[in-house]
């Protein structure tokens, strides 16, 4: 994202009504880390299990529940927000000022993508200290496919908020992409423990391939090539695709 599209003041706004706003607080900075408590304070899952590796579940939805966080931020928190923005008509008198319609989309982009960020980091934290979780073992392979699984996810907002005409269609296509998204995450079943062919078809999408990269980088190793390129080409495809769609009014 280029720096001549951040407007300083229009930054420091748009975090001021973030943090203004408790849904957006709730799901993408704290529900992530309490969901991976949850599943930390049941006794099986604290156990290893022979078909993760001698890994225990716990540790296997650290990456997941990181994924959470995106996810909310980049389907459930943006489009609604820009779509808004644009129905109610202050992206067209933005474009009568000195500060760009451009400037408000960066800054929404910026605030919406350090949250994700942000969340993982105290999912992490949490995953170590309540859990045991070790973090991960291969730190820069780890932040390498976090930062590209975070341009993902926003890239997809930004492609739901071009083509969403009002909130109330926002608010429903996230929703519809929200839960395929949360399962080739690997909420209900981690990628690693889905069946062969299952696991190829959602280590082709986004998550999937977000969820494996993690998993590697967490155990140590670099991750996997193909997984990364998976993630730059979705960027690069839902990126292209936002800024041919995307109105501003």
């Amino acid at each position: 994202m280029s720096t001549a599209l951040i407007n300083p003041a229009v930054l420091r706004s748009e975090f001021r009504l973030f943090r203004r706003e408790p849904g957006s607080l709730f799901w993408i900075l704290l529900f992530p880390a309490l969901l991976l408590g949850v599943l930390g304070s049941v006794p099986s899952f604290r156990e290893a299990q022979d078909g993760l590796g001698g890994l225990r579940i716990v540790d296997v939805y650290v990456p997941v529940c990181v994924l959470v966080a995106l996810i909310m931020a980049g389907v459930q928190a943006m489009p609604p927000t820009l779509t808004g923005y644009r129905e109610n008509g202050i992206l067209r008198r933005l474009s009568t000022t000195p500060v760009r319609p451009s400037a408000l989309l960066a800054a929404q982009m910026l605030v919406n993508g350090v949250a994700a960020l942000a969340s993982a980091l105290l999912t992490l934290l949490v995953g170590r200290l309540a859990w045991d979780v070790t973090l991960p073992e291969q730190p820069v392979g780890y932040l390498l496919a976090l930062l590209l699984a975070v341009l993902a996810a926003i890239s997809l907002g930004a492609v739901i908020s071009a083509r969403a005409r009002t909130t109330k269609i926002a608010t429903a296509i996230g929703t519809a992409v929200f839960f395929p998204m949360m399962f080739c995450a690997g909420v209900w079943v981690p990628v690693q423990a889905m069946p062969d062919l299952l696991g190829r078809i959602v280590q082709c999408t986004p998550f999937g391939a977000a969820a494996r990269a993690l998993d590697q980088a967490a155990a140590g190793d670099w991750p996997g090539w193909g997984h990364l390129a998976v993630l730059a080409a979705w960027t690069a495809v839902l990126s292209a695709s936002a800024a041919r769609w995307f109105r501003w009014e």
